[in-house]
């Protein structure tokens, strides 16, 4: 077994297994830590995480050949729907030690399950109890971030993340949004929402780099990736 680093994004790996089979992973920040039960895997003085793309929509992303590139390590990040924190935790592992990652989430009990789980073992990690619909609220505390992390299941999501980057994502900056046709109208073709939702960024100054649908490893949902140019 041996651990490689993806050749498109920095902080990601991949466990090679042997005879073709390998994983996804990151090397973890908080070693010894699990966050969902995921496996640990220890090369010499390191010790990675498996990052499960059936419990986590951006490792379907890139398993699908998406560029995620612009989720590096040092930089600053904005999870919107942070809920009990496993691809926040993944995101974590990846900005690193000088990067950060500011997650939004609504509902309280959730975020005491987040901040047990990943806040309390991550300092990258600041938690924020607000509704993601009112940034003007913790703009002040979140202030300029290189990335905008979307993933919260409503029919005014692409309406929310774009408001959430007008008040912090940098001319530049790119947003990640995991769209979810069912929460969007359950009674039309996922491919339409799509393209409507990819509609809506453009007409809201953001060039849209790439969409990954994610099936087999979430049914009805796809993740496009859109540079802001506000």
């Amino acid at each position: 077994m041996r651990v490689v680093e993806d050749d498109r994004m920095k902080g990601v790996y991949w466990v090679e297994r042997g005879e073709g089979r390998r994983s996804l992973a990151t090397r973890n920040l908080a070693p010894g830590i699990r966050v969902y039960g995921e496996e640990l895997i220890k090369v010499g003085d390191e010790e990675y995480r498996v990052w499960d793309p059936y419990r986590s929509k951006l490792a379907g992303a890139i398993l699908k050949g998406i560029d995620a590139s612009a989720i590096r390590p040092r930089i600053r990040v904005l999870y919107l729907g942070a809920s009990t924190g496993t691809t926040v935790s993944h995101v974590s592992d990846i900005v690193g030690e000088k990067g950060i990652v500011f997650s939004v989430e609504v509902a309280s009990r959730v975020m005491r399950e987040f901040v047990d789980r990943v806040a309390n073992h991550r300092a990258n990690v600041v938690p924020l109890l607000f509704d993601a619909r009112h940034p003007e609220i913790y703009r002040d505390s979140v202030g300029s971030v290189d990335v905008v992390y979307c993933d919260i299941a409503q029919p005014d999501e692409t309406e929310i993340a774009v408001d959430n980057c007008r008040h912090m994502l940098r001319s530049g900056g790119v947003l990640f949004i995991a769209v979810k046709a069912r929460s969007i109208d359950a009674t039309r073709r996922p491919e339409e929402i799509f393209r409507e939702e990819e509609e809506k960024l453009r007409e809201e100054d953001f060039e849209v780099l790439d969409v990954k649908h994610l099936y087999p490893f979430d049914k009805d949902h796809a993740m496009i990736v859109a540079r802001f140019r506000g």
